[in-house]
């Protein structure tokens, strides 16, 4: 007991396998472990369960062992008379953060958290931890963000940060759920571009085999040409890369984007409506099926009261001039702080601020006819924009004026323009970021703790 499990390689004619035993005569077979959330505190069955030792803590001659593994933290209870004093002295011996896997009985007990324990069998010492560790799991010190970054092994396995990813699996989840419901196929489309759909200033440039291309702003032009195919409507959640100079709490140069892109809409308004329902059931995803995550990092989650506010650029203007800050053709960031200050005090965390500008948006979006305004929208979240879109401008002739107006030039969007010549529907859509959708839902200060490895201004590894 105790050693290192490595298999028994066994030869069958002219093929060699790793057989199940294990060479030193230990039945901790892997191939039966529970999950700690699986275990049925009312059942007194032999269980094997293998996970990190988070605390080995002795008295007398009793030793309690917190094993961690997705589903939380069991308590492993070793009597030091029943297991013999030097198997009993291995275990307890074993550095914090190594491996091990343990057959024993489930015994229920009042006193430990979970309602059970665990009475060792016999355990199995999987890979043993260096010391010291490059930072805490458990311990009450406060770690700072690059630190936890640059070990972000170690990091993930904190509960809190572990329940972080698990709420916006749930949320991405739902929301793919809820975008099948209505009709909609998942596509992925390249990352790899010869032009960029908003110009070059953002863009990651490459070289691809001797000519220049580039990493990918958004799927736009691709997911509008799908609007051309007859698949109608299409999503697409993957990375997506902006090169700005920012180094705030709000920006990353690698980010997951969810887009879709919706044909034979009437009006804007077809997007906005998709978008909130999406939305509202991502939350409540997270509300009904992560309760034991949002405990965890002490959040109360509220679903955004519906219907969401459309309120006219022009509008949030004049609110924001009655608090002083005045805006031109956009929201800047305190500009959007206020305005999400002004909402709240009206019950409102999510809401639409629609029509802005035309010369601020893309040339792909409509413009208002014979006015300055445009038929698209920014979906803002407690104070800050986490989506953009609208209508789509569809007519082959309008939109290379558009661009024209831009100062870009058609003919290096050929492949684009070829699918707006042969029959193409009113169609319209939106791009969300992912990681500030999950940053504003679960209140949290850095927009790079909702990324497993976040790439920014100055971090590439690891």
């Amino acid at each position: 007991m105790g050693m290192e499990w490595q298999g028994v390689i066994k030869e069958i004619g002219p093929y060699l396998y790793i057989s199940d035993e294990f060479p030193h005569g230990v039945s901790v077979n892997l191939k039966e472990r529970k999950r700690s959330d699986d275990i049925d505190p009312e059942t007194d069955e032999e269980v094997i369960v293998a996970g990190w030792v988070q605390t080995i803590r002795k008295k007398g001659k009793i030793a309690f062992i917190l094993l961690r593994d997705r589903g939380g933290v069991v308590q492993v209870t070793a009597l030091k008379n029943e297991m013999g004093e030097e198997d009993y002295g291995r275990l307890t011996k074993v550095q914090r953060e190594s491996v091990i896997a343990v057959r024993g009985k489930v015994q229920k007990s009042e006193y430990v958290k979970r309602g059970f324990e665990i009475l060792p069998i016999e355990w199995e010492l999987l890979n043993e931890a260096d010391a010291p560790l490059p930072m805490g799991v458990v311990d009450k010190v406060n770690v700072e963000l690059d630190t936890r970054l640059d070990n972000r092994f170690m990091d993930l396995r904190r509960e809190e940060v572990m329940a972080i990813f698990a709420l916006k699996s749930t949320m991405l989840s739902a929301i793919r759920n809820n975008l099948e419901e209505k009709g909609f196929l998942e596509v992925q489309t390249p990352k790899i571009l010869k032009a960029g759909a908003e110009g070059g200033a953002t863009l990651f440039k490459l070289d691809y085999f001797g000519e220049n291309a580039y990493l990918a702003q958004s799927p736009q032009l691709f997911k509008q040409i799908l609007m051309s195919t007859g698949l109608e409507r299409v999503y697409e959640i993957a990375p997506a890369f902006r090169a700005e100079l920012s180094d705030t709490t709000r920006h990353l140069s690698e980010f997951t984007s969810l887009d879709f892109e919706m044909s034979f809409i009437e009006s804007q308004d077809d997007v906005m409506d998709a978008v909130e329902e999406m939305l509202d059931s991502a939350i409540k995803a997270a509300i009904e099926d992560g309760e034991k995550y949002l405990e965890i990092l002490g959040i109360e989650l509220k679903a955004p009261k519906r219907p969401y506010p459309r309120i006219s650029f022009e509008e949030a203007k004049k609110m924001l001039a009655e608090k002083g800050k005045q805006v031109e053709n956009d929201l800047d960031t305190e500009g959007e702080k206020i305005l999400g200050e002004i909402m709240a005090e009206k019950g409102y965390d999510a809401y639409f601020v629609v029509e802005y500008p035309e010369e601020e948006k893309p040339f792909y979006i409509m413009e208002k006819d014979g006015t300055p305004w445009s038929y698209s929208f920014d979906l803002e979240f407690r104070g800050q924009e986490l989506a953009s879109g609208g209508q789509r401008e569809h007519r082959p002739d309008v939109l290379e004026e558009r661009m024209r107006k831009k100062g870009l030039d058609p003919s290096d969007f050929e492949f684009y323009l070829k699918a707006f010549k042969y029959g193409m529907p009113p169609h319209g859509g939106v791009g969300i970021g992912v990681e500030r959708l999950i940053q504003k839902a679960l209140r949290l200060e850095n927009v790079r703790e909702t990324t497993i490895f976040p790439r920014d201004r100055f971090r590439l590894v690891p």
